[in-house]
């Protein structure tokens, strides 16, 4: 190779160099600011770029993320002339690289600066009892005036917390007197409640059991009187079907002499019976009536010629037997 391909070789490596430091790559969530000759030109957002050599360069790196400042404690007067001394955590996050580089010099700083004059502003108007109580609306407060104050820097405030407020020594060992005297207040009033709610209790599950002994009296009335009625319909039942049975059977007595009387009319009446037959069948009744008790008999006029020779044969008998 000749002295001027070397020349050409050493050319192209160092082409090669330069073109390969003029290449940038933007990451995620990332932004750079360059500058032509001093001069802000454009900002690169995500992706492969190429920087002009010389001529251009990346004045900085802007991170998009949300970030986090951790301020120390600032010395603040309330409106009862309380001092006390509150740290806040700021949430910002960059929304303007190009105003973020050349809005103000030191971002940090100078939103530092703007908290703590914010603080002292909003709690130099409330009382130390309001601080205390009302950190969600010095927050929101907090977050609106430096969210509008640090715009024209490209910066927006998403969230302000206060992380920590302390009040002087002597305060403070008042507070906590006085949350301890509030703890046992309320302790009290959860033993008191407590025990009325034990005493509702008893009084309820006594009343419940004077319920259920009383349901358990009444449903053994009712049952009572429930068995001695059913006992009653039973007993007046059986009572009956006993005077059925009797008259049933009285009934039937009285059929059966009927129909042995009708029966024995029948068969007299079938056997043709003379007059003497007749005479003699009335003879035994006449009989049969003559041995009751009555001392009165009423002969049928039938009978009487039939009575007088009875008499008269039994008369007769009688003389030849002696």
């Amino acid at each position: 190779m000749g002295p001027g391909g070397v020349i050409i070789f050493i050319l192209l490596v160092i082409a090669v160099i330069v073109l390969c430091s003029s290449i940038r790559v933007v990451k995620q969530a990332n932004a750079y600011v360059i500058e032509n000759l001093g001069t802000y030109k454009c900002t690169w957002g995500v992706g492969l770029h190429l920087l002009i050599p010389v001529f251009e360069k990346v004045a900085r790196r802007v991170s998009l993320k949300e970030q986090v400042a951790d301020f120390p404690p600032q010395p603040v007067i309330t409106k009862d002339n309380v001092t006390m001394r509150i740290d806040t955590v700021l949430f910002f996050q960059i929304t303007d690289p190009k105003l973020y580089c050349y809005g103000v010099e030191n971002p940090l700083s100078a939103i530092e600066n703007l908290t703590a004059t914010t603080l002292r502003n909003i709690i130099g108007d409330l009382e130390l009892d309001q601080t205390l109580t009302s950190r969600e609306t010095i927050n929101a407060k907090m977050r609106a005036t430096l969210d509008e104050a640090t715009d024209p820097w490209g910066i927006k405030v998403n969230r302000v917390e206060l992380k920590n407020i302390m009040p002087p020594a002597a305060i403070q060992e008042s507070m906590e007197k006085q949350m301890k005297a509030e703890r046992e207040r309320r302790e009290q009033i959860i033993r008191a409640e407590g025990e009325k709610k034990s005493a509702v209790l008893v009084s309820e599950g006594e009343k419940a059991a004077k319920i259920l002994r009383a349901e358990a009296d009444k449903e053994a009335a009712i049952l009572a009187a429930e068995a001695a009625k059913q006992s009653a319909i039973l007993a007046a039942e059986a009572e009956r079907e006993a005077a059925i049975k009797r008259a049933e059977g009285q009934a039937e007595a009285i059929r059966a002499v009927q129909q042995a009387n009708a029966d024995g009319i029948r068969m007299l009446n079938e056997s043709c019976p003379t007059d003497q037959v007749l005479t003699i069948k009335k003879l035994d009744a006449f009989q049969r009536a003559a041995d009751g008790k009555s001392t009165k008999l009423i002969i049928p006029s039938e009978l009487a010629s039939v009575a007088g020779l009875a008499t008269a044969v039994t008369e007769a008998v009688k003389t030849s037997k002696e």
